[in-house]
């Protein structure tokens, strides 16, 4: 899960992560975590809708400041309980009733717009919400007719979501949305679970001093994924990789063709956030659990979960 959470932080063209597991095994602490990680982004000063400084004045708010400043990448929580007009935005009416002037009220959508939208029990979320999502990850442009209203603006996010899917399943069109997906496991490791609660035990007794030791890790992180990011525009994928990333596709009957898109830019983003010089097999192949799992034929005379098909293929084509 957090190889998956790194990848997207580093390519967000992969088109988030969805996390399916067990109850109680920091889904959702993970998740957020990752808000901490990011490197800042450069806004347009004064707009709501965290436009780059070079696209100052194409969205619905006059920010026509030629200042730039530095902000944290957004990281908003998609409660279940959202309405449409909090998801989308609305008309704003305290302005309205105020000054009788009709103005657009950005929602959810336009706040996480260059960050990420994160969405717990996401398996639960109504389906009128589903189908928003759907065509607003598709077209990365939020649109809302409404009230008098006409307004367009970029809604260009990472999806994170998670769920357990013994309280229901997600919806197979946003599924496949999902660039990645990842199942979390309780540990059965004794010492993994005597670790995890030595060290809850730590931050509920000193918060700020155990976030103190683990800031040079995390630290460490942050860089790790900056110099991904800036490496990732100079990587090319290779002619005979990409005949790798087909021919297992193929091989594990993954439905569509973005299997391979998404093991493409994934593999990529693992070579570029691990500082490979070329992406290369071991890339695709470390990848490929995370891009194909949730995009494979059910096969009623095959039991085994999608994961072992998947790395039983990679065996077969590569030894």
């Amino acid at each position: 899960m957090k190889l998956a959470l790194l990848i997207a932080a580093v390519d967000p063209s992969i088109g988030g992560v969805m996390v399916f597991g067990d109850r109680g095994t920091g889904k959702s602490t993970a998740a957020r975590a990752l808000a901490a990680l990011l490197p800042p982004i450069s806004v347009a000063e004064g707009c709501r809708y965290g436009c780059r400084p070079d696209q100052a004045g194409t969205c619905p708010d006059p920010c026509t400041s030629k200042r730039a400043r530095k902000q944290a990448v957004p990281f908003v929580d998609m409660p279940l309980g959202a309405t449409e007009d909090r998801v989308l935005g609305a008309l704003d009416l305290e302005r309205a009733l105020r000054s009788g002037e009709k103005a657009f009220e950005p929602g959810l959508l336009a706040k996480a717009h260059r960050g990420f939208l994160y969405i717990d029990e996401i398996n639960l979320l109504e389906d009128h919400l589903v189908d928003l999502l759907l065509d607003v990850a598709a077209s990365r442009e939020n649109v809302v007719e409404r009230e008098g209203l006409s307004v367009r603006h970029r809604a260009s996010f990472v999806l994170i979501g998670s769920g357990n899917p013994e309280e229901g399943e997600l919806r197979p069109q946003l599924l496949d949305r999902f660039g990645l997906s990842v199942e979390v496991r309780t540990p059965t490791q004794i010492e993994d679970r005597v670790e995890i609660m030595r060290r809850c035990a730590a931050q509920e007794r000193d918060a700020a001093g155990f976030a103190n030791e683990w800031q040079a890790e995390e630290n460490k992180v942050l860089r790790q994924i900056a110099r991904g990011q800036t490496k990732l525009a100079k990587l090319e994928v290779p002619d005979d990789v990409l005949t790798d990333a087909a021919n297992l596709c193929m091989a594990v009957g993954a439905d569509g063709l973005r299997g391979e898109l998404t093991l493409m830019r994934s593999a990529r983003a693992l070579a570029a956030l691990r500082g490979a010089k070329s992406v290369r097999r071991e890339h695709v192949t470390d990848v490929a659990p995370l891009a194909l799992r949730h995009r494979l034929r059910r096969d009623v005379l095959d039991e085994t979960g999608s994961t072992v098909r998947i790395e039983r293929s990679i065996s077969e084509l590569f030894g």
